[in-house]
Order: structure tokens, then sequence, then C-alpha cells
């Protein structure tokens, strides 16, 4: 029997008896679903950090309070948060005393700022930066129009900002922001220039911020707080060297005794990405083992769908033994129509789980994904739940006896 005809056959099938075909293939689309789904949405985040979190320079990290994923017991969480803030003046010292840096910026950072101009305004989302001219670099910010602020303007304090395009966007829609003025909380500002567009990551936009001078920002919202250091080493050879240099200065400067914990987090492109693997591990574990569970279960539910089509067919294949249809022949058919409705379960379960999956693109604002990968690997697993569990009715079904089942009603 050619392959063409099998699966003609095996599709035949699988539209004779509908609503059987449905409830087996729906168990596995769940299954193949939810390992879609999650590697989808995983794979987005991961593209999230790899170019989101390349906003800090080549060779740069940075030094903060918090870890970047706080995972851990409410205990470890609780101790992160009783960590002493990072002053100014411990980011000053660690600015004034590296030797092995290119730049070190110094900022902090306040959520969800209305940006108001003349015309225009945007909603409460907007992050509100207090920056270091040295931090600019340090950040991967490329001036798009006009300037920054001059050390001049940091040193008395002067209200200008410079703002990322999607706030540009918004409150200049017809372009012209350097020169007018914003108003931010009850403060307004003079935008001096304007940063070029990097889009979205991690569920924000890097491109939602407006940075005004650091010593602005700590008289106007207090100096009560925790700052961010970041740091751009020398060149990638004394990358790691600086990191250390960097992580002694602030020790010595936070007064921590010998042998005791860092109170602070170093963390960079590379060490993101680890800590996301690391964290993100045990989800795919979790939802490969349910998959699989549920795979098998589909799995089991095709193999008891295969037993009735083949005690209802034995009468069909009593005829085809008769006519001279040979073992080979039946086996083939009926391990065929297990696959085909394992595969079209698994066909439905990857496009619907590559769709879920990319929610998280839609709500992060990243480009959607299609992971090749594991599209094959789910439609790779299916084929091999449908012959695995297809076996054992399509031996069945070949090794009826033809005058038996001739007399079967």
């Amino acid at each position: 029997m050619e392959i063409r005809e099998i699966l003609s056959i095996a599709f035949w099938a699988v539209r004779a008896n509908k609503v059987r075909s449905v409830l087996t293939i729906l168990g596995i689309v769940v299954g193949v679903f939810s390992i879609i789904a999650v590697m989808t949405a995983v794979r987005v985040l991961q593209n999230s950090i790899e170019s989101g979190l390349s906003q800090l320079g080549s060779h740069t990290f940075q030094i903060q309070k918090f870890p970047i994923i706080m995972g851990g017991s409410h205990a470890e969480r609780a101790k992160y948060r009783n960590r002493k803030d990072i002053t100014y003046a411990q980011a000053l010292q660690v600015a004034e005393q590296m030797t092995l840096a290119k730049e070190v910026g110094i900022e902090g950072w306040e959520a969800f700022k209305v940006v108001k101009s003349a015309t225009d305004k945007t909603n409460p989302s907007v992050s509100l930066v207090g920056e270091t001219i040295s931090g600019f670099a340090t950040n991967n910010w490329i001036v798009a129009d006009g300037r920054l602020f001059t050390e001049y303007e940091f040193q008395q304090g002067r209200r200008v900002a410079v703002v990322g395009e999607r706030v540009h966007k918004k409150v200049f829609p017809r372009g012209g922001a350097v020169g007018n003025q914003i108003k931010i909380d009850a403060n307004w500002y003079t935008v001096v220039g304007t940063i070029e567009a990097k889009g979205g990551a991690l569920g924000g936009n890097q491109d939602n911020f407006v940075a005004i001078p650091l010593s602005t920002f700590l008289d106007t919202y207090g100096d009560r707080r925790s700052l961010h250091i970041m740091v751009t080493a020398k060149s990638p050879e004394v990358y790691e060297e600086s990191k250390e240099q960097a992580r002694w200065i602030l020790r010595t400067a936070r007064r921590l005794a010998p042998g005791a914990e860092d109170d602070f987090a170093i963390f960079s492109n590379e060490s993101l990405i680890t800590q996301f693997n690391e964290f993100t591990y045990y989800v795919k574990m979790g939802i490969g083992f349910i998959s699989v569970v549920a795979l098998i279960a589909a799995g089991v539910g095709i193999m008891n769908i295969m037993l009735v089509s083949v005690t209802e067919r034995t009468r069909e294949i009593g005829i085809r033994k008769a006519v001279g249809a040979q073992k080979g022949s039946i086996l083939r058919q009926f391990l065929a129509e297990a696959v085909v409705l394992s595969q079209i379960g698994g066909v439905v379960g990857v496009l619907v789980g590559i769709l879920a999956g990319n929610l998280v693109a839609v709500i992060t604002e990243m480009p959607a994904v299609f992971p090749v990968d594991w599209a094959i690997i789910g439609f790779a697993l299916c084929s091999l739940i449908g012959i695995v569990f297809g076996v054992y009715p399509a031996w069945k079904a070949s090794n009826l006896d033809p005058i038996d089942a001739l007399r079967y009603e």
C-alpha cells in the first residue's frame, strides 16, 4: 500500500469519527501547548534581556542595592530590603578611586511620572532618572538631537532635561523638543537634548524616560535613597579586574568587615542572562514534567480510541485480509492513523502555544519569536506519542484471524 493511500485512509478515519477524534486530539493539544507557550515566552524574555540589557555599554557593569532578579524565601528578600542604601558619597568614592574605569556613572530613579509640554502629556508611566554626565555613556545613551547637560549645569543644579525618544514623540509629536520646556510634578525643565531610540525591554521601554542632573534630582526628590553605580572598564582585558576593584572600594566605603558578605549586587549583561536562565530552569522543568504527563495521558487516550476503532472495523480488517492484505500493510495503516491523530494535535498545540507565548512579546513591546527548535521538538514528541501508543492497537489489528474477523457482527 502506497504512503499516499495510507495517509488518505488515515485522514478519512479521523473525519469519520469527528467527536472522538477531537476529544483525543485535545489531550495532545494541551500537552504541546503548555510546552510551546512557556518556551516561547521564555525565549521572548531571553531576547529581551540579551538586547534590552545591552542598554549597559560594552564591558560595563552595574552596582545596586538589590539583585536584579529577587527570588528566594521571604527571609532572603527581607535581607535585601534591610541592606543600607548606596549613598551619593559612597558612589562618589567609587568614581574617584577607580583606576581601571573608563567611565563611572551614578544615577537614581523615580517611576510613574507624567511629563507635560504646553500642548501634550504622557501617561503616568515615564521614568525620571537623575544622572551624572558619565552615566549617559555607561547606559549607552546616544544623543540624537541637541546635547547633554554641562558640568556647570550639573554643579549648579539647573533644571535641564534630556528626553528619551518615546517621551519626545509623545509630548512633542511634531518634533522640536530642544529648547522647549516640559513639566514633571510641579517643576519645569528646559529640554537640551534627545536620545536615540532603543526600543522595548523587560516589560518596559528604554525610550520612556527623562534624564535630569543627579544634583537637581537629589535636591528635588531627596537624597535618602539608594543609587546605582555603573562602571565601564578601560578595556575587555581588565573587565573582571575592574569589577573586583569597584567591589573592594565600595566594601571599604560601606565599612564591611573582612569576610562579611557583600551587601550590594553587581551585575552585567552576561551575569543577568545567567541569573535569568537559572531562575527559569525550574520553571522549564516543572512545565516539562506536567506536559510529559499530559502527553502520556493523551497517548493512552489515543491507544484506547484506536482499540475501539479496531473493534468497530474488525469486519473491514477481515475483508481486507481475505483479499490478500498483508499483516504489515494493516499494521502500517492503523499506526498511521494514530500518528495522524497525534500530529494534528501537535500542529494545533504548537500554533496556539506560539501565539500564547508571544503575548509576552506584546506586553513587553519586544519582537515576536517563532521558536523553530521547540516547534520541531513538539512535533517530534507528538509523532513519538502516536507511534508508541499506536503500536499495540495496530499490532492487534494486524494479527486478527481473517475468518473470525469476517464472522464478527
